[in-house]
């Protein structure tokens, strides 16, 4: 038995994700009382956890809205939530699941084109509210803030229809996931602030009511300034990862999800354990560092989860199934066949998407939206 819990905890016996309750709702705690501090609308994005059950853990913290990153993950998540923005580009050929879902809770799209925004004004049959998406300096997706002109045409089109209101501005400084320290994440999120904040006061006397709708965990979790921000919806944050670590989001302690491994072979003469657990389990994010590159790290097992990371232990190769785990010469004897591993994720979000369940400490199955 991995842990000395109240309760009787199954043996793992194939790659397990494991969830720490007590993390997950530290987390979401201290990111409801932030939003709370600087009088922010917490609209938590629930494309990393994708889980009805994870989701109630929210209400207990006030929380009535949601973003999602997909018109099915709305359409899961509408069973219990009536207020979701869809924070991603609307996808036209999907208009008979937009007019079935507006028709039944107050549904918000993201646009960023003339022709979306068209095709909505001809074929919605319920209302709708409409974000349009801004870059501040990503470049994946949203309207460059300083073409005011094609803002304005969509605009025209959406104040020209009974079936759509524009409600404000959304963006993703997804930019800072390229940072390696908290300066780094302060200095992205300042300049999307200025952007935002010229681009809102041109639009605040027509829309005296718009909104700001900021998304990426690391701005969200790090910095203290929100000026002009009237919406948050960092997802990640509900269980960090280690790439959020390595951008400075979070300590390793905040981690709340880990994969349990068996370990199935061990080749001594390159101090190498192969587990079961590859790329369709952790998915094949990864991150460097000083040269090396890491699909996960080994943590300690411990009476009430898992504690600090092993040193120099760590998820070097993923296959199909295949994990290949790197341990110090000295540490080898230490791990039996049969025996399985701790491993900290890369990528939280990549991780619960290609896994169908969560097992918690104190042994609750926990479903998502993939399991269906």
């Amino acid at each position: 038995m991995l842990f000395k819990m109240m309760g009787e905890f199954p043996n793992i016996k194939k790659p397990t994700l494991l969830l720490d309750k007590t993390k997950c709702l530290a987390n979401i705690k201290r990111m409801a009382s932030k939003a709370k501090k600087h009088h922010l609308q917490f609209r938590p994005h629930f494309k990393t956890h994708q889980s009805l059950e994870i989701g109630r853990w929210f209400k207990d913290f006030g929380v009535d809205k949601i973003a999602v990153s997909s018109l099915s993950m709305a359409n899961y998540f509408s069973k219990e939530w009536n207020d979701i923005t869809v924070a991603f580009p609307t996808n036209i050929l999907e208009i008979d699941t937009i007019n079935s879902l507006a028709s039944n809770i107050t549904l918000n799209l993201t646009v960023e084109n003339t022709e979306s925004v068209e095709y909505l004004k001809k074929h919605l049959t319920h209302k709708v509210n409409l974000f349009i998406q801004i870059d501040v300096g990503y470049g994946r997706t949203g309207i460059d803030p300083s073409n005011t002109t094609y803002t304005n045409d969509i605009l025209h089109v959406i104040d020209d229809s009974k079936m759509m209101e524009f409600v404000g501005f959304l963006y993703h400084a997804g930019h800072t996931y390229s940072c390696r320290s908290k300066d780094c994440i302060e200095n992205i999120h300042h300049h999307g602030l200025k952007v935002i904040n010229e681009l809102k006061n041109q639009y605040l006397k027509s829309y005296p009511n718009l909104i700001v709708s900021l998304g990426d965990t690391p701005s969200c979790s790090i910095s203290e300034d929100f000026q002009s921000i009237d919406e948050i919806r960092p997802g990640n944050f509900v269980f960090y990862d280690l790439m959020q670590h390595q951008i400075g989001s979070n300590a390793i302690e905040d981690i709340a999800v880990a994969m349990a491994c068996p370990i199935v072979a061990k080749h001594k003469d390159r101090s190498e354990i192969v587990i079961y657990g590859g790329g369709i389990h952790f998915s094949k994010d990864r991150i460097i560092e000083n040269g090396t590159t890491i699909y996960g790290k080994v943590v300690e097992k411990t009476a009430s989860g898992w504690g600090k990371v092993v040193k120099d232990t760590y998820l070097k190769r993923v296959s199909q199934e295949h994990g290949i785990v790197k341990v110090p010469s000295e540490d080898f004897d230490h791990y039996a066949i049969g025996d399985y591993l701790l491993i900290l994720p890369v990528h939280s979000c990549m991780t619960v998407d290609v896994m169908t369940n969560y097992l918690t400490l104190e042994g609750q199955e926990i479903s998502t939206l993939n399991s269906l």
